[in-house]
């Protein structure tokens, strides 16, 4: 008996405790993503992919590491450690599979305000002459590093108190024209920053506002002292690193590695401005000693934290924003999920852990991440592949690079902003699909340069909320009259063929990016349960939203289960008085989704500027038509296209009545109820 008793006690125990440690391993599985991925990694398919984009994304984190911590007004070096420990984090902490974490222009740029501004280029006559014992750097040296790892650190902080208060998904309000806007004001913020090297000459410090314009203000007024080598040098560098670039992109599917053009620069610059000793010979700046090795951790300077505050909550905003874009991007692409909250808790252990290790402040790059996709990156392996390269370069190739002109690591750094600068081509996009996120685009750009990222950033999304909500009290919802439009008939065909469902949309009210992730959500998880759905057709129950048309009688005779080949989707757009470009785009990945599911989707009752953005903004299926004047036009439609489902039965739609014999559904989207109710 006492065995037995034990064995139950044994088992009881287990029962109370399994299901605890069920839920500590989901936990870690969705906080550690890489506990979900790196079991399941195939080293046959995807090493050599992972080598080959890891050796490429090294020598971009290398250059840009160099060149962001020149921007971010610290010693080079330190950008180094910036390309190392972030991207370790990340890959531990991060969903995007294909996002290259590590230094980044805008935040280098945010955060160099504050190194400027605490420790000024004054201040260094008093300190050196001091060294610290941290790798031979001066005083001067550690204090800069000093306030632009509290700056990282506070950001970091500010990150992850966003994650426990769960304020990823308020992202929504950051539109993609404000992002497309911000991201290309920054990089011209970049450029401009890098003229001083491209054209040789000496410049102090210029931020603040109009400081872009002050800064080509100063170049003009001391144009006769450029060095005409070093813009030689720059406009050489530009033309084949633009060439070779362009070439690689071209001939990327037959040859199975590009050339690191950039590799291939930095060596013959180094060695070429060694042996004709550029530096003393014609005056050119080059990089200078990179000492070798990783300095202990060290805590940021707590003390300043209250000072850098304005330049945390930037870099912590626009940092995370373009991450996330760039990590939703690559989820898209790809055709996996991304935790938006889980992004602010990667980003934001990043900046913090970094900090300790004398890092600038983080976030993912645009011209990295790209790499990753043209060098055919599958995981990330690849960006912990780079960080093994990277620490080769701290401690052994890094002194060899004392020689790089800043001339050809700034043309480096201009090329690398192709991807951002180009985004200028999207204006064209955005006329022609919604004139006033046009104007939201010129504006925050304008904003942009003229002040910050992170006041464009700002100025963007608070203008974007205010147009909506100006726009939403002058726009009509659908009325109850416009219904007559639904009214259709079907003819009988005979009874032994293929019965195909229909699902009737009718979208009640404006599509904008307020509304329009959760719109293409819930059309999505209806397409998704579609057999639930004929379930509950079968019993008369469609008409079950707030605006429903009316009862539903049932024939119990003619209501049999069925089964459903292909189901047609019509979104009855009535309603939808006006959108956005979120919401244009919203509407064209829907469409695509569900051709990939094998739904027809028809529109019906759509305005002509509403086909215009559509048709402008998606690749839609030119081979049938999917827009229609009216629901009874789309269903005709469904109906006399034999190469479909036939459709079986007769069915009349009126505003008082609706007698069935076919499957039809009724769902309607309404704003006060963004989230569609199961029938």
């Amino acid at each position: 008996m006492t065995g037995a008793k034990r064995k139950k006690k044994n088992v009881l125990w287990s029962k109370m405790h399994t299901p605890h440690c069920e839920d500590i391993k989901y936990w870690c599985r969705k906080r550690l993503p890489i506990l979900e991925w790196a079991p399941h990694y195939n080293l046959k398919e995807n090493l050599l992919p992972d080598i080959v984009s890891g050796v490429m994304l090294a020598v971009q984190q290398v250059t840009q590491g160099l060149a962001f911590a020149i921007l971010s007004s610290v010693h080079p070096v330190f950008g180094l450690y910036g390309s190392l420990f972030p991207a370790i984090i990340y890959a531990i902490f991060g969903m995007g599979r294909h996002v290259a974490t590590g230094t980044f222009a805008l935040t280098s740029l945010i955060s160099a305000n504050a190194v400027e501004r605490l420790v000024p280029q004054s201040s260094q006559n008093l300190t050196t002459h001091n060294h610290s014992s941290v790798l031979g750097f001066s005083d001067f040296e550690m204090q800069r590093i000093g306030v632009a790892a509290a700056v990282s650190f506070l950001a970091g902080v500010i990150q992850v108190a966003m994650f426990v208060l769960q304020l990823g998904s308020a992202t929504f309000l950051v539109t993609e024209p404000v992002i497309s806007a911000m991201t290309t004001g920054a990089a011209t913020h970049v450029v401009t920053s890098q003229v001083k090297y491209l054209l040789g000459i000496k410049m102090p410090y210029i931020s603040g506002p109009l400081g872009f314009f002050y800064i080509y203000a100063y170049v003009f007024e001391n144009i006769k002292s450029v060095r005409l080598e070093a813009v030689l040098l720059s406009s050489l560098s530009i033309v084949v690193l633009v060439l070779v670039k362009e070439l690689n992109e071209q001939f990327k599917r037959k040859i199975k590695v590009v050339l690191p053009i950039d590799l291939v620069l930095i060596i013959a610059a180094s060695f070429a401005c060694y042996f004709t000793n550029m530096e003393s010979s014609y005056g050119l700046e080059v990089i200078g000693h990179i000492p070798k090795g990783i300095p202990p951790p060290q805590a940021p300077s707590m003390g300043i934290l209250s000072a850098v505050v304005t330049e945390a909550f930037g870099v912590a905003l626009v940092g995370y924003v373009a991450s996330l874009a760039l990590a939703q991007g690559s989820a898209k692409k790809f055709k996996y999920s991304v935790d938006d909250n889980q992004e602010l808790l990667a980003h934001g252990l990043s900046n913090v852990i970094s900090s300790f290790c004398f890092c600038i402040p983080s976030a993912a790059a645009m011209g990295r991440t790209a790499g990753l996709y043209s060098t055919g990156s599958k995981t990330q392996v690849a960006c912990l592949i780079s960080c093994i390269f990277v620490l080769i370069v701290i401690y052994a190739i890094g002194p060899l690079l004392y020689w790089l002109p800043m001339c050809v690591l700034a043309s480096i750094i201009v090329v690398g902003l192709k991807g951002m600068l180009i985004q200028f081509r999207d204006l064209k996009k955005y006329w022609n699909v919604d004139k006033i996120d046009w104007g939201i685009w010129i504006s925050t750009y304008i904003f942009t340069i003229c002040f910050a990222a992170n006041v464009g950033l700002l100025f963007g999304v608070v203008s974007t909320i205010a147009i909506v909500i100006g726009r939403f009290p002058r726009e009509k919802t659908l009325s109850i009259i416009n219904m007559k439009e639904m009214e259709f008939k079907v003819k009988t065909e005979t009874d032994d063929e293929t019965l195909q469902q229909v699902k009737i949309i009718s979208i009640n009210n404006p599509l904008v990016f307020l509304n329009a992730k959760k719109f293409g959500a819930d059309v999505m998880n209806l397409v998704q349960k579609e057999n639930q759905l004929l379930d509950d057709i079968n019993k008369c129950e469609q008409n079950t939203l707030l605006n429903s048309l009316s009862n539903g009688n049932c024939n119990d005779e003619l209501a049999q289960p069925c089964s459903s080949e292909k189901c047609s989707l019509v979104l009855d757009c009535t309603g939808l008085t006006f959108f956005d470009y979120s919401g244009v785009s919203m509407l064209v990945e829907v469409y695509m989704n569900c051709k990939g599911r094998n739904v027809d989707v028809s529109l019906a009752n759509c305005t002509a500027s509403l086909i215009k953005a559509m048709t402008y903004c998606g690749n839609l299926d030119s081979e049938k038509p999917i827009f229609f004047d009216s629901v009874s036009a789309a269903i005709s439609n469904i109906y006399s296209n034999k190469s479909r489902a036939h459709l079986v039965g007769s069915v009349e739609f009126t505003p008082s009545k609706c007698s069935q014999s076919c499957k039809f559904q009724n769902i309607f989207f309404d704003l006060n109820h963004l989230a569609f109710p199961h029938p």
